[in-house]
């Protein structure tokens, strides 16, 4: 019998964490409207992206292309042209909508670090997150270890590049206000989920 039941996590996040350079490339691709022979032309022969092997530069490029196709053109002309800060906090509002894996665990897990004066997040916090998730979800526990380190690392990451933690290593919590221009966009477009996830501390 097929499971009609649609993921609610997935884990294609490990092509990559929030990617501030190679976004910026692939949204300004967007803004510019290519078609399907100029993408393949700056992504697999130009090499935009800068990667080993052309299949890596198709799968990263396709993973932030999906992540921004949610949003739009307003999103997208603010990680071109904004400060790290604002590119940081607006690939991880993108990269909340893509994937619940991501928000769910700031909207929970770092949520209740920040209510209970618990300042770090641990790899235990991630056992025990995915844990939660495989009772929501029970493809979850099919997943490999493998795959589950590697979406910690690839989550942390992105934490840490948006400034919700100090680093990879330490993983102590900062508090952060989200910059006006990437509030005032997921206002505008009740992106009322992203938000709430981002608003943590």
């Amino acid at each position: 019998m097929t499971n009609l039941k649609s993921k609610i996590y997935s884990g294609e996040i490990v092509a990559g964490a929030l990617l501030l350079e190679e976004s910026r490339k692939v949204a300004r691709l967007l803004i510019d409207d290519v078609n399907t022979q100029e993408w393949y032309q700056a992504v697999v022969i130009d090499n935009i992206l800068q990667k080993r092997s052309p299949e890596a530069a198709k799968r990263q490029a396709r993973l932030i292309r999906s992540r921004l196709l949610l949003m739009t053109g307003d999103l997208w002309k603010m990680v071109v042209e904004g400060t790290s800060e604002t590119t940081s906090q607006a690939l991880l509002a993108a990269s909340i909508k893509y994937s619940r894996l991501v928000g769910d665990f700031m909207d929970t897990v770092l949520r209740q670090h920040w209510l209970t004066f618990i300042k770090q997040i641990t790899a235990t916090d991630w056992k025990d997150y995915l844990e939660q998730c495989s009772q929501i979800d029970p493809q979850v526990e099919e997943w490999k270890e493998s795959t589950r380190s590697k979406l910690k690392q690839i989550v942390f990451r992105m934490l840490a590049e948006a400034n919700y933690i100090d680093s990879t290593k330490t993983c102590k919590l900062i508090p952060v206000s989200i910059v006006p221009e990437v509030r005032g966009y997921l206002v505008k477009h009740n992106e009322t989920y992203v938000l709430r996830c981002m608003e943590i501390s």
